[in-house]
């Protein structure tokens, strides 16, 4: 593993949105002494086997799991994740987007919102910036119990669920809980402005959305409606990798 290296992960089926993804994030300043690399992963079948895939073929300690339609804002972003991510070791994933508790109906969005971020179009799905919590005059991050996928960045290395996510939904989810079932923490920066845009054009792919919500409300009942400390409190006192 090189802990001086990041590495951007990318599911893509649209050449056009992957190049101005890239684009953005060829403008980042990178630390020194530190080194950025990028897979992509095209026309995959699943989200979690393609990230396991790239997960495995990267050496890089700071993995960011990226939606090919999010572009980057924040030009000192991998400088911001660094100084969370050594904050405290036991942090172990940073999203743009979270909620305070995972929703007893399984729609993350349901939840109190954490983050901000800009969108291009307007989207019934996503609530306004209004309702996101964040703070205009001081920095810091919240505890969240889940993360919105379309910005996943990792310290740690924990395996995608494969088995219970066979497509494009809830994968985040299920990795929000992974980590904070490991004893890491799941947070989010408080950003005055938004580092992030997502042009995700009404939410496409949710074809099999509500499918995934039944099998994660059966296999998660015991914790819906907890917050992130109750999610943690059922993991073992010890982490493993």
């Amino acid at each position: 593993m090189n802990p001086k290296k990041f590495c951007f992960i990318l599911c893509s089926n649209n050449e056009l949105m992957l190049n101005e993804c890239i684009h953005y994030i060829r403008q980042l300043e990178i630390p020194e002494g530190y080194e950025l690399d990028l897979l992509t992963v095209a026309d995959a079948s699943s989200i979690t086997e393609a990230y396991n895939e790239a997960m495995r073929e990267s050496d890089a300690k700071y993995k960011i799991y990226l939606h090919q339609d999010v572009f980057i804002l924040n030009r000192n972003l991998l400088n911001d994740l660094l100084a969370i991510f050594a904050s405290d070791s036991s942090i172990g994933m940073v999203g743009m987007v979270g909620y305070d508790a995972i929703s007893p109906d399984g729609l993350m969005w349901h939840e109190p919102r954490l983050g901000n971020l800009w969108l291009y179009t307007k989207a019934e799905l996503y609530p306004p910036l209004a309702s996101y919590r964040f703070s205009l005059e001081k920095d810091g991050i919240f505890n969240a119990a889940l993360i919105d996928g379309f910005f996943m960045a990792t310290a740690y290395d924990l395996p995608w669920d494969t088995e219970d996510v066979k497509a494009w939904d809830f994968y985040d989810v299920y990795q929000s809980i992974t980590f904070w079932q490991h004893r890491y923490r799941v947070v989010v920066p408080n950003q005055k402005y938004p580092w992030c845009l997502h042009d995700d054009d009404r939410f496409l792919g949710l074809t099999h959305y509500d499918t995934y919500r039944q099998k994660f409300l059966k296999r998660y009942r015991h914790l819906l409606g907890k917050r992130y400390f109750e999610i943690q409190e059922t993991a073992p006192q010890t982490r493993s990798l």
